[in-house]
């Protein structure tokens, strides 16, 4: 845990002229340790220390009241993934789940730093904005708000600044944790970073911020009782219209390899280098003057009795399983605590069927249960994964240090088997991108989920080479 929360006073000060916070020593934010009907989220502090003893939030191999997650370490290199479920986020009917993928010679470190302080971050913010507002925790954070018929209009103003207040808490914590990377005197993020999938479970309310591939979805029933897949992000490649028109508007350029021509990636105006197959990252700081940002996209959802469960995953699930796979997967799992392994272990195997010459990816896999039950603790003792013991026969990475010397990743090229259809229909030449006028998101974002996903090789080509050119964006 040592390289996950830095607690020196040069890195944790709040910094009042710029309204810009890195991670605190302590936050006065709820503290999950007890329950209290009254709670609010400034009863108890939490102090940097605490977070490994907290009793309701994991973040390696396990199950919680109403999760389970799981992360295998695939055969590039150290397990970059990063996963973790926090209940009783700020009162009792609050989670807070998240997957972060990293890549480049540091990427499992972003990506454990990420894990560690964005959650802080994102309470620090909530608990400036309800300071700020003059209200209790109870009206700020009330778990389910959606209006009925005879709700007065005041009712809805408070779901709306419910919203408002999630979506700003989101956008600065955000913004923080990427200051705090950039800043930061013993990461190296300039080719380094990680992509962020988050969702906060709040009542009824769905909030989620998302930036990179990464993914969140959902199984939920439809009107025939039927299990389907309903996607709740987008995954920001380059192709996206909007995003490379924002990477080229920067100066960036947005193009695929000859040898993976549906791999569209990011490089600088000078140099074939870094190739970052995503449009928004942690980190990647060789990139954050040609359009690569760290904005989240944030949207918000109103649950139903119909929605079962959620599951967030890095790009080693999609590059191999669709949407519908997975929400068959999880639906069909012998027992829930047991879900998040059995997605792993299948996406383990379609990988050797699908690409039998390609690395498998690392996986992370968070699997929520809306309706906040898990198994009994006495019919799943062989499947089910207590966060204090892991199974010895799977190469996860699981001790949280500062070192990685042993196997630091690289950043070799890594070739993807394709059948004859692909290669001709690609025609085995460079794909440019077209873009629209307006870069604003629009409904024709909606043809862009990604809901097969694509088979990439690495997220970084090549490390770049050191110029003195200046963007001009």
């Amino acid at each position: 845990m040592g390289c996950c929360v830095s607690t020196s006073s040069q890195s944790t000060r709040t910094s009042r002229s710029t309204g810009d916070t890195n991670v605190p020593t302590c936050l006065e934010i709820g503290f999950c340790g007890q329950k209290s009907a009254r709670r609010t989220s400034s009863d108890h502090v939490v102090y940097l220390h605490q977070l490994p003893s907290l009793p309701n939030r994991i973040f390696t191999n396990g199950k919680s009241r109403s999760s389970c997650i799981f992360t295998q370490q695939g055969r590039k290199g150290i397990n970059q993934d990063a996963m973790i479920v926090w209940e009783d986020f700020i009162s009792e009917d609050v989670t807070f789940c998240g997957v972060f993928d990293g890549h480049g010679p540091h990427g499992h470190l972003v990506a454990r730093k990420v894990r560690e302080a964005l959650p802080l971050k994102l309470l620090s913010f909530l608990h400036s904005s309800e300071s700020g507002q003059n209200c209790s925790g109870k009206t700020c954070f009330r778990g389910s708000m959606k209006p009925e018929n005879g709700e007065s209009e005041k009712d809805v103003t408070t779901e709306d600044k419910l919203n408002s207040m999630w979506r700003e808490a989101f956008m600065k914590a955000y913004k923080a944790m990427d200051k705090e990377l950039r800043s930061h005197p013993n990461l190296d993020c300039f080719c380094s970073g990680s992509t962020a999938v988050t969702v906060v479970k709040q009542g009824s309310n769905l909030f989620m911020g998302n930036i990179g591939d990464s993914r969140a979805i959902m199984g939920s029933k439809d009107s025939n009782d039927v299990m389907v897949a309903i996607q709740l992000t987008i995954d920001l490649k380059p192709d996206l219209p909007r995003e490379a028109e924002r990477i080229k508007r920067c100066k960036g350029r947005v193009f695929a390899l000859q040898d993976e021509p549906e791999v569209h990636r990011v490089w600088l105006p000078f140099d074939d280098a870094p190739g970052l197959a995503m449009a928004r990252a942690f980190g990647d700081f060789c990139l954050k003057e040609y359009g690569v940002i760290s904005i989240p996209d944030f949207s918000h959802r109103l649950l139903t009795d119909k929605d079962q469960f959620i599951v967030l995953a890095s790009d080693g699930i999609w590059d191999v399983l669709s949407n519908e796979e997975v929400v068959g997967i999880v639906s069909s799992a012998p027992t829930r605590s047991s879900a998040a392994r059995l997605l792993v272990d299948s996406a383990a195997r379609e990988w050797k069927l699908k690409y039998p010459t390609s690395k498998v990816d690392d996986c992370a896999v968070v699997c929520l249960f809306l309706d906040g039950k898990m198994d009994s603790e006495s019919d799943c003792d062989e499947q089910c994964f207590s966060s204090a013991i892991i199974s010895s026969n799977h190469s996860v990475n699981l001790v949280e240090t500062d070192d990685g010397q042993k196997s630091e990743p690289t950043l070799q090229r890594n070739f993807t088997v394709r059948s004859s259809e692909e290669n001709g229909a690609y025609g085995g030449r460079g794909v440019s991108v077209d873009v629209v006028e307006d870069g604003a998101s629009g409904p024709e974002d909606e043809n862009w989920l990604g809901l097969e996903g694509v088979t990439r090789v690495n997220s970084l080509v090549q490390l770049p080479r050191f110029s003195e050119e200046k963007p001009n964006c």
